[in-house]
């Protein structure tokens, strides 16, 4: 049913099934990426596809190398690289669900680990060097994935999506298997890089970011380690962050004065972060 959908879509929107790119410009690489806004009750997403929001890290393929957003190489194996095409494609790396501090692990090490790679896909999601707009995109990005039948490379899943009841559902299944989120990508736009609503995230819980400044002292099996982390938020409130840290983090802190993400669900009557969780240092990528 998913299929048919899809493919009424491309030829609803007279779509040819040859894909075509853009061999202009030199292929080198580049942070310019489609950014995401954030999901508000009551926006029209009738002309959006809707796919599951990916708890890795965003890297582009240049058609040489891949990078992260913010331009920093990502040294993957060259059996994980060498079957890909010789033109950008934008995606995640992922582990998996809650497999955010596998993937961090793996991909921001400058010496490749294979056995450590093995676990990590490529979700392929767009191109952004294909001309025309997403249906189109999408349907060349999964020939192309298809073609390759590289098995860490994947396409993510899209689906039309068109009221606000369809979304809290998608929402609701892919939170109770552990999932990230919903991804809305507006389906009559070209790729422009830029934040702005052709992209839209939505989630059940909410991220920030925050500085640390300091840690309290682990008890019971915690001895000897971090029992917490301190931060500071930008409006300089400080709160402790002991939810999410994992052994390794605990023995081996986020040092003083890095910023991390942390994720939390609304805030306290003070201001507070509320079950606030820390999930990775964030300004490394």
């Amino acid at each position: 049913m998913m299929k048919i959908k899809l493919l009424a879509a491309l030829v609803a929107l007279g779509l040819t099934p040859l894909p075509t790119y853009s061999h202009d410009e030199p292929n080198t690489a580049s942070i310019d990426v489609v950014l995401a806004t954030q999901y508000e009750k009551g926006m029209d997403i009738e002309g959006y596809w809707a796919s599951e929001k990916l708890d890795g890290i965003r890297a582009l393929w240049t058609g040489e190398k891949l990078i992260t957003r913010t331009g920093h190489t990502i040294y993957a194996p060259d059996w994980f690289t060498g079957p890909l095409p010789d033109h950008k494609i934008d995606g995640e790396l992922w582990a998996g669900r809650g497999g955010f501090q596998q993937v961090a692990k793996t991909v921001l090490d400058s010496q490749p680990n294979d056995e450590l790679w093995k676990k990590i896909r490529f979700m392929a999601f767009d191109l952004p060097s294909s001309a025309g707009m997403f249906p189109k995109r999408y349907y060349e990005l999964s020939t192309i994935v298809k073609k390759l039948d590289h098995p860490h490379l994947k396409l993510v899943e899209h689906y039309p999506i068109s009221n606000e009841d369809s979304l809290l559902e998608a929402l609701d299944d892919i939170s109770a298997r552990n999932g990230e989120g919903v991804m809305l990508r507006k389906v009559s736009e070209v790729y422009r890089p830029g934040r702005s609503d052709d992209l839209i995230k939505v989630k059940k819980h909410q991220d920030n970011e925050a500085i640390v400044i300091g840690y309290t002292d682990g008890k019971g099996k915690f001895r000897g380690m971090v029992g917490a982390m301190i931060l500071r938020m930008p409006n300089g409130k400080e709160f402790k962050v002991g939810s999410g840290l994992s052994i390794e983090v605990r023995e081996n802190p986020p040092k003083l004065g890095s910023t991390v993400t942390y994720r939390y669900n609304g805030y306290t009557d003070n201001g507070i972060p509320r079950f606030a969780r820390y999930v990775a240092v964030r300004n490394n990528y």
